[in-house]
Formats: structure tokens, C-alpha cells, sequence
């Protein structure tokens, strides 16, 4: 857990890479499977790991979407599926003015 809590690059890569030297050293298979697979996206993780950013909006927004595809049991075509996600999903302010939601 605490490799998650890095501030600082240089010190995020150095608890990671020495948790990968304990992991290929181990003597469990699908720990060097999930430390291969970690050296291989190392990059992108440290760059979470400092930036401390998620894709869990992406995801909901995703989420969200199908959703309303699922709702709407399919589209004409694309433009009203953009049509109905702008409308659903676009913040839009569709209240006469002065009247306060």
C-alpha cells in the first residue's frame, strides 16, 4: 500500500522497483506474471502514482452512456445518440430563467 503514497518520482521508482526485485525473486508464479506485467506499464504507474490521477470519471462517464443506450434500445443513427447524451448528460440549464432548480 505504501507504494501508492509517493510524492516524488525519483523515490515512487526506486519503492517500485525494488518491490519488482522482490517479486522476481519469489517463488510464486503469479507474482512474477504480475511482475512482469507491472515492468511492463511501469511508466504509466509511477505517472499515477505522482500525479495522483484516476480514470474513474472516464468511467463513469462511460458508464453513464451506455446506460442511456441501453435505455433507449438503439438509435436511428449517431447523430441522435450524440443528440441524446448531449441532452442527458450536457449540464444543460433547461429551466425557464429565474427559476432556481
Amino acid at each position: 500500500m505504501s507504494l501508492w503514497r509517493y510524492i516524488r518520482r525519483g523515490w515512487a521508482l526506486k519503492g517500485w522497483k525494488r518491490w519488482l526485485s522482490w517479486a522476481m525473486w519469489c517463488r510464486l508464479e503469479p507474482m512474477k506474471e504480475a511482475a512482469k506485467m507491472v515492468r511492463k506499464h511501469l511508466w504509466g504507474i509511477i505517472n499515477a502514482v505522482v500525479l495522483k490521477v484516476s480514470n474513474g470519471p472516464a468511467e463513469s462517464l462511460n458508464s453513464r452512456i451506455r446506460m442511456i443506450k441501453v435505455k433507449n434500445r438503439g438509435y436511428r443513427n449517431k447523430q441522435r445518440f450524440i443528440t441524446n447524451i448531449n441532452f442527458h448528460l450536457g449540464d444543460l440549464n433547461l429551466y425557464p430563467q429565474g427559476v432556481d432548480r
